[in-house]
């Protein structure tokens, strides 16, 4: 009876020993990497619980604008120390007189540390290049002056570049294939997100100091400088932002309290942007919050008069421009009398120069009686309809989209509303269903400026390795598709500078800017509320005018009609820009 007893307890004794191997094997050689169902690597977690590091890189890609100077983050000369400091006797007052910083302050910073830290925090003590030799010198361990990499306060063009954050079902489906991290940093929206595989993280850039139980230094230990030894990665995304006007541009927008909307602007020669300004900012907090991560530049709006560019195109084609035909624009687009706008019987070009919704409400129900998808045509020649964003094939990506958040614009949403003569003429004056994006309509603006000629927009340049060779350049690229004539594109330049020059031009305080302005206005009745009526304020147009460089728009989105028109912030845009030139 006692054997049998025995031998059960061996067998179970020898069941739980197996046991114990098995996950011994699991844990030391199957699943080091990847353990449990939260994927816990259990290497980096041991070498965590000996080792205290500080990251210098996180070693993702990053961005720069078209000078080469950082947007996302700023590199900064710190003094980074190690909290096993505060039970060791080090000679903390040459340090001080080094740094020119009291000894009590560095003290009391160690006394509440747990991790490494940089002296000073989010506002680190800026070192020179003479301080840093000093304080290597010194040679103290757990004392060190390194270049550290910090995140811009506020990104520029934020909502261009975009977000980061974790997501690891968002990972695991982009990256089915691919061994990564679950808490690997992603692109949620943006640049970030549409370059994301080319930016993924690689190894960090870190100081790795090893410690005893205690978290004491191991001495006759070294630090050690961790740096990835891949020459490629991780890459440098060339934008085509130039971050001196993008900080203006922002400036600007804030002057003038732009709550929502925004500013962009391209270069005519080289159709790249230049400068991106959204709002509502982004809210660290909860980005998503109020629009505050949506690019509001590349979502599609309500144009208001900003439309009539295109009823004008189409109208020159189809010789609906006579000179001597007159329109009575004392009357309202619905031909009842105009108790607002009473601007008497004018013709095509004094029409488009007052921007009166009679005249253009009329020509686009004449255009529809020729051809039900005329005006489709021409906002399409124009750049209106499709996205503008820089597309192509580049390596195993196909169809690649700089801009991944782009909308496309609209103007019918179904037939019957090309059979309604009513739909039709608010159609004609931007109302209703019609719809194009701020870059859609600076778009436009340097097409007619360049004679016609149809361009995908830049964002980036290229991407470029980290030894400084280039992995990929992104080469202007006809945007597709009919466009407008180089005759039609001359006669829509005149009617642009009219608006500015002519004495009743929506236009007309603009005549007096350093740089020659064309360009059109637009009010667009969103919604109202209570009493109040909610409209979209636009401007957009080229400058200078003989020898255009820039195409800008600037909007502000839902703001009461009382409230003023964007002309003063457009102002202010040409005068800097003037000063930029000329400095």
């Amino acid at each position: 009876m006692i054997r049998k007893r025995v031998q059960r307890l061996a067998v179970f004794i020898l069941i739980g020993i197996a046991i114990l191997i098995i996950r011994l094997v699991q844990i030391q050689l199957m699943e080091t990497k990847s353990f449990s169902d939260r994927d816990i690597n259990l290497i980096e977690a041991s070498v965590a619980q000996r080792s205290q590091e500080m990251i210098l890189d996180n070693g993702r890609g990053k961005f720069y604008d078209r000078n080469d100077k950082p947007l996302t983050y700023e590199t900064v000369p710190s003094l980074v120390l190690f909290p096993f400091l505060k039970n060791m006797n080090w000679d903390v007052e040459q340090l001080a007189n080094i740094i020119g910083v009291p000894t009590k302050e560095i003290t009391a910073a160690l006394e509440t540390s747990k991790e490494p830290f940089v002296l000073g925090g989010k506002n680190p003590i800026q070192l020179t290049d003479e301080q840093m030799e000093a304080i290597n010198e010194l040679q103290i361990p757990g004392v060190f002056a390194v270049h550290k990499q910090f995140e811009r306060k506020t990104t520029p063009a934020a909502q261009l570049i975009g977000i980061l954050g974790e997501n690891p079902e968002q990972l695991k489906e982009r990256y089915p294939d691919k061994d990564i991290p679950l808490n690997t940093l992603i692109g949620i929206t943006g640049l970030q997100k549409s370059f994301d595989e080319f930016l993924l993280q690689e190894e960090n850039t870190k100081l790795v100091y090893h410690v005893d139980g205690k978290g004491g230094p191991l001495f006759g230990i070294d630090v050690k400088y961790v740096d990835p030894s891949n020459p490629f990665y991780p890459v440098k995304i060339n934008t085509t932002i130039d971050m001196e006007i993008q900080n203006e541009a922002e400036k600007i927008a804030d002057k003038h309290k732009i709550s929502k909307g925004g500013i962009v602007l391209l270069d005519i020669e080289t159709n790249s942007i230049l400068a991106l300004v959204s709002r509502p900012n982004i809210d660290e907090k909860d980005p998503y919050a109020n629009d505050g991560a949506k690019n509001l530049m590349v979502t599609a709006q309500i144009p208001g008069s900003v439309f009539k560019t295109v009823i004008a195109a189409a109208a020159i084609d189809n010789s609906l421009n006579n000179p001597d035909r007159v329109f009575d624009c004392s009357k309202t687009i619905r031909g009842t009398e105009d108790k607002v706008y009473d601007h008497g019987p004018l013709n095509f070009t004094d029409s488009f120069a007052v921007s009166c919704n009679y005249t253009f409400g009329t020509l686009a129900q004449e255009l529809m009686e020729k051809d039900e998808t005329i005006i489709e045509t021409y906002a399409s020649k124009l750049g209106l309809m499709d996205n503008v964003g820089w597309s192509g094939d580049v390596f195993h990506f196909k169809d690649f989209h700089q801009l991944a958040d782009e909308e496309k614009g609209q103007v019918f949403l179904t037939n019957e509303e090309r059979s309604d003569a009513n739909f039709v003429a608010q159609t004609g004056i931007g109302q209703y269903n019609v719809r194009i994006t701020p870059l859609g309509a600076a778009n436009m603006m340097a097409t007619i400026a360049r004679g016609g000629k149809k361009e995908m927009v830049r964002a980036v340049s290229s991407i470029e390795y980290k030894n400084g060779s280039t992995l990929y350049s992104f080469p202007q690229e006809s945007l597709g598709g009919d466009e407008i004539s180089p005759y039609t594109a001359m006669k829509l330049q005149q009617l642009l500078r009219e608006v500015v020059v002519n004495e009743n031009g929506t236009g007309r305080l603009m005549q007096n800017l350093p740089y020659d302005v064309a360009g059109k206005s637009g009010t667009a009745q969103t919604y109202q509320k209570e009493d109040m009526q909610y409209e979209n304020k636009w401007f957009v147009g080229y400058f200078p005018f003989d020898k255009p460089k820039y195409a800008m728009a600037i909007v502000k989105l839902d703001v009461p009609s009382e409230e003023g028109s964007v002309t003063p912030i457009y102002q202010d845009m040409v005068n800097y820009l003037y000063q930029y030139d000329h400095q």
